[in-house]
Parts: structure tokens; C-alpha cells; sequence
């Protein structure tokens, strides 16, 4: 038996599946076709949390200067909640690689980079 326990969205997901022996052999067959080549080196994998806190930082990077309402529609858009995205806009506004400054009516977004990102003086 597989068990797989996590969440989509909002909602819980406990699902389990019976496997026999005939369905294990056809998996691990499977996989030894997809297998990783092994002089490559194994990446370190990326957890949903990661994804989506890069593609919130590429979104703005992209964009250069969003507003905080556009940039919270875009960040709901991509994770499809309303909390999520929410989290990631507070996450935004802490990051060193973000400035943001008061706008008239909303604040304003900006994309700095990190420290190591911005281009060193000629010598």
C-alpha cells in the first residue's frame, strides 16, 4: 500500500492506494527507464514552498515596479489563494532584494536584487 498525505489548495488529501506485486514490478520498471544519469549530480529537490517563493521573486523581477494590489492579484493568481498569496506579498516586503515605497494611494514594489547581484566597478 502507498500512502500520500498533503494538501491541494485548501483542501487535505489522505489518499491511499493498493498496489500487488504485479503494479510494484510495473513501477520499478518504470522508473528504471527515467532513471537519472549518474555522472550528473543530483539536485537538491524543491519543495512547494520554494517554487512558489521563486517564481513570487522572478513575477516581480520581471515586472520591475508593481503596485500592492496588482502585485497581491498576481501572487493569488499564482498560488490560488487568497492567504497564500498573501503570505508571499509579506514576504516580498521583507526581502532585502525588494524596496518598497509609498505610493499615493498604495505602495509600490520594486525589484533590487540581491547585494551579489548588482553589477562590481570596474578597475
Amino acid at each position: 500500500m502507498l500512502r500520500i498525505r498533503g494538501t491541494v489548495g485548501d483542501w487535505p488529501v489522505d489518499l491511499s492506494i493498493e498496489m500487488d506485486e504485479g503494479d510494484w514490478a510495473q513501477l520499478g520498471a518504470q522508473l528504471q527507464a527515467v532513471k537519472p544519469d549518474r555522472a550528473a549530480p543530483a539536485a537538491k529537490p524543491v519543495n512547494q514552498d520554494d517554487a512558489l517563493w521563486q517564481a513570487a521573486r522572478q513575477l516581480l523581477r520581471k515586472a520591475g515596479q508593481l503596485s500592492g494590489p496588482e502585485l497581491l492579484e498576481q501572487l493569488e493568481g499564482l498560488t490560488g489563494s487568497a492567504s497564500a498569496g498573501k503570505r508571499l506579498l509579506v514576504r516580498l516586503r521583507h526581502s532585502a532584494e525588494v524596496k518598497v515605497l509609498s505610493g499615493a494611494d498604495t505602495p509600490l514594489y520594486s525589484w533590487v536584487g540581491a547585494v551579489n547581484d548588482k553589477p562590481q566597478a570596474a578597475s
